[in-house]
C-alpha cells in the first residue's frame, strides 16, 4: 500500500498550498476521482501478481466452485436438446375408425400438419400396420389366416418442440380425440410426466448447487480479505491517523475481491470448455451408433457472461462484507 499511502500524504500537506490543491481538485474532481480508481484498480492486480502461488490457489478454488453448477447447467441443456430432437420423446397415436378410408385419413393428416403446435404427422395404413405386426410378433402364419384385417389405420402425431410439456400434450390429446374420424387418442402421459419431472429436479438441483457454491465463494473471498486486513492493520491505522477515510482504505480491498472473482470466472469457463472437449469425442461416437448428428453444445455467450459477471459480483460482495465488518474494528488508540 505504499503508493496508496503516498496519495493520502499528498492530500494532507498543510498550509495555503493544501488549500490551492483543494481548489484545483474541485475544478477537476471527476477526472481526479477516476484516476485514483484506476490507480487502485491496477495496484490491486499488482499486489496479487506479487503472490502468484497463493493467488492461483485462491482463483482455482473460486473457479471450481463456479464451474460445478455452470457445468451441470450446460450438461442439462444438452440433455434437453437431445430430448427435444428425439422424435419418440412424445408422440400421439390416433387410432382411426376401422371404416375410415385412405383418402379421408390422408386428408386429416394434411389438416393436422397445418395446425399450430404439431411438428409432423405420419400415416400408417391398416395394411402397413398388419405387415409390421407380422414381422415383430412372430405370429405371421396365424395372422395370414385371418379373413379380415382387424387393425385400424393410425396417424402418429409428433408435437412441436415448444409444445412438449405434460399439460400441453394432455390438452392436445383431448383436442385431437374430438376429431370425428378418431376413435382413440393414446398418449403415454405417465412416461412424459416422469421425464419432465426428472428434468425439473435437475434444474432445481442446479439452482440449489449454485446457491451453495455461491455462499462458499463469499466465505472464501471474505476470509481472504479479512486476513489481508489483519496483515495491513498497522498501515490502516497510520492512514486513519493522517486523515484517510474508510472509503479510501476500503477501495484496494474491494478491487482485490473484484480481481479474485473475475479471474475465478475465467478459470471456471476454461474448466467447462475443457470438460466439454474431453466429452465431445465419446458423445459423438455414441451419436453415430444411433445414426444421430447430435453434437455437444458449447458454452454460449450468455453462459460466459453469467460466469464472469457472477464471479465478479461474488468477489465484490465477499470483500465488501469482510471490509465493512473488520475495518470498523481497527481504530487508532
Amino acid at each position: 500500500m505504499i503508493g496508496h499511502n503516498r496519495t493520502v500524504r499528498e492530500q494532507h500537506e498543510g498550509g495555503g498550498r493544501g488549500a490551492s490543491v483543494r481548489r484545483r481538485g474541485a475544478s477537476g474532481g471527476p477526472g481526479n476521482y477516476l484516476a485514483r480508481h484506476l490507480q487502485t484498480f491496477f495496484y490491486a492486480l499488482g499486489q496479487l501478481s506479487l503472490k502468484p502461488f497463493s493467488t492461483l490457489m485462491m482463483v482455482a478454488v473460486i473457479g471450481i466452485a463456479l464451474a460445478m453448477p455452470a457445468g451441470l447447467h450446460v450438461l442439462l441443456r444438452n440433455v434437453q436438446q437431445v430430448l427435444g430432437g428425439w422424435d419418440s420423446a412424445a408422440q400421439l397415436s390416433l387410432f382411426l375408425h376401422h371404416q375410415t378410408g385412405e383418402a379421408e385419413a390422408l386428408a386429416l393428416a394434411a389438416q393436422l400438419r397445418q395446425r399450430q403446435g404439431i411438428g409432423s404427422v405420419e400415416y400408417i395404413s391398416s395394411m402397413q400396420a398388419m405387415a409390421e405386426f407380422q414381422r415383430h410378433s412372430g405370429f405371421g402364419e396365424a395372422l395370414s389366416a385371418l379373413e379380415e384385417n382387424p387393425l385400424p389405420p393410425v396417424l402418429v402425431v409428433y408435437p412441436a418442440i415448444e409444445l412438449q410439456g405434460p399439460e400441453l400434450l394432455a390438452q392436445l390429446r383431448q383436442e385431437l380425440s374430438a376429431e370425428q374420424a378418431v376413435e382413440i387418442a393414446q398418449l403415454d402421459m405417465q412416461w412424459v410426466k416422469r421425464l419432465y419431472a426428472l428434468m425439473d429436479i435437475g434444474q432445481r438441483g442446479v439452482w440449489v448447487l449454485a446457491a451453495m457454491f455461491a455462499l462458499g465463494v463469499l466465505l472464501v473471498v471474505g476470509n481472504t480479505i479479512r486476513l489481508a486486513i489483519q496483515n495491513r492493520r498497522d498501515e490502516i491505522i497510520i492512514i486513519k491517523l493522517i486523515g484517510g477515510t474508510d472509503a479510501f482504505i476500503r477501495r484496494p480491498f474491494l478491487y482485490t475481491g473484484f480481481w479474485y472473482g473475475l479471474l475465478g470466472g475465467v478459470v471456471a469457463l476454461i474448466l467447462i470448455e475443457l470438460a466439454l472437449w474431453l466429452l465431445s469425442g465419446p458423445v459423438n461416437q455414441l451419436a453415430l451408433l444411433y445414426s444421430s448428428e447430435f453434437r455437444l453444445a458449447r458454452s454460449d455467450l450468455l453462459t460466459a457472461a453469467s460466469l464472469l459477471g457472477g464471479g465478479l459480483l461474488l468477489g465484490l460482495c465477499g470483500s465488501w462484507l469482510a471490509v465493512g465488518r473488520h475495518l470498523r474494528a481497527i481504530e487508532p488508540t
